[in-house]
């Protein structure tokens, strides 16, 4: 029976033979990740020991949590918070990373998005690990039923397929893709499914490029998006990975609930007005440029890697960041930190003017430099609804590094001219 990338990853993960799209199975995760923040682990916690009675974990080496929130104001609060997961982690014997980074980057580092495996959180933006032909699901509600009986029953999502052609063009990368694709498909175009992609355009896409992508999937309705592998995951996994791994591959007659063509040479830049990633609120840059901006951002779970610094500092080299914008840039992990201070990166960016914070995912969210009343930022995170980088009477507008590096510079929404 012909199957897609996800009915594959899940079938194994229920020990059947083969599974479709509809079917509801009990589906047990390679692994099971958090992030501290009050109201979820703190309340996980206090379910699997007061509730359930779990004094201890059969297979701990499948759970792992990471403190990258509320990190940068270093009050009785946070260290409060921080010491209620340090001390549960101890207890269950969980793996517990702290301050070295935005754990869906970490995940990827640290050699745990195996392709051909199945991952949950309960942030939707554990998808980004589908650049390496992994799965990852956020499962807000359900995380607490994969926490305490080390499985969860799901409905197995159809998949839309998008086969990629072409090349990106100077400037657009594929923040510009995602949100082409949202006007292609609609906000709700993939709406309870995986997002598939491949073809020669994916494989021409870095990887930085395809987790951005990937994490952004649950703008379409999406559960998920995953790349088919190819020789640039299969080399990063396996230079990481923890264990032999198995990839897998769609089959050539799998059955999808549609199929689109995008050739990436075609993409322009587009700016998310402020709101929501809807469709409605795209435009390209050209069309809101001379916008005024007060603050930039660079950072977050879908644009602070590598490649994300390597388009701003390309931008601003040997310029200097208008007079009146404040621009912060947060590398995804500490990693991405200490290679782009290796590579003279974040000189570039200082040089102009930038600010380089560490790696956590404070600013995205509003807790570190929340923006005031009246403010107009143009941001590279994950959203843009009102309140959520600070004041409900400030505006956030979302690009690409390059739109948003290039913005910087002029004082007013901008298109990068590479």
């Amino acid at each position: 029976m012909a199957q897609t990338m996800t009915e594959k990853i899940l079938g194994r993960t229920t020990g059947r033979e083969s599974v479709r799209s509809g079917d509801n199975h009990a589906v047990r995760p390679a692994r099971m990740i958090a992030y501290d923040f009050p109201g979820y682990t703190d309340v996980m916690f206090r379910q699997m020991r007061d509730d359930f009675g779990i004094t201890e974990l059969a297979d701990p080496d499948r759970y792992i949590v990471f403190i990258d929130h509320m990190l940068t104001k270093n009050n009785d609060k946070e260290a409060e918070v921080h010491q209620v997961t340090r001390d549960w982690c101890e207890f269950y014997g969980i793996e517990l990373h702290e301050g070295r980074g935005i754990g869906h980057q970490l995940t990827a580092e640290l050699g745990l998005a195996i392709p051909g495996e199945f991952l949950v959180h309960f942030d939707g933006h554990i998808s980004g690990i589908g650049a390496f032909g992994a799965l990852g699901w956020g499962i807000r509600r359900d995380l607490i039923e994969a926490w305490v009986t080390g499985q969860l029953f799901v409905d197995i999502p159809a998949t839309t397929r998008f086969d990629l052609i072409g090349e990106f063009p100077p400037g657009v990368d594929s923040r510009d893709l995602v949100h082409s694709i949202i006007e292609l498909v609609g906000a709700d175009g993939c709406a309870h499914q995986v997002m598939e992609f491949g073809g020669p355009g994916a494989r021409s896409m870095k990887i930085d490029h395809r987790q951005g992508l990937c994490g952004m999937a649950m703008f379409t309705g999406a559960v998920s998006a995953i790349f088919e592998p190819d020789e640039t995951s299969l080399a990063y996994a396996k230079d990481v990975a923890r264990h032999d791994f198995d990839p897998v591959y769609p089959d050539i007659d799998a059955s999808y609930a549609a199929r689109h063509t995008i050739d990436l040479a075609t993409l322009t830049p587009r700016v998310v007005e402020p709101g929501s990633a809807r469709v409605s609120n795209t435009k390209t840059a050209r069309e809101l440029a001379g916008t005024p901006i007060t603050k930039a951002f660079i950072g977050s779970c879908a644009s602070g890697r590598i490649e994300d610094l390597r388009a701003a500092a390309m931008v601003l080299d040997g310029q200097t960041v208008a007079p009146g914008v404040e621009l912060n840039v947060v590398p995804t992990s500490q990693r991405v930190y200490e290679q782009a201070e290796k590579e003279g990166i974040l000189d570039v960016l200082r040089a102009s003017g930038a600010n380089i914070a560490v790696s956590s995912c404070d600013f995205c969210f509003g807790y570190q430099k929340p923006l005031q009343p009246g403010e107009n930022c143009i941001s590279t995170g994950v959203l843009n609804i009102s309140g959520r980088m600070g004041s409900s009477d400030a505006n956030i507008y979302m690009g690409s590094p390059f739109t948003v590096a290039a913005s910087a510079l002029r004082g007013s929404i901008q298109e990068s001219v590479q």
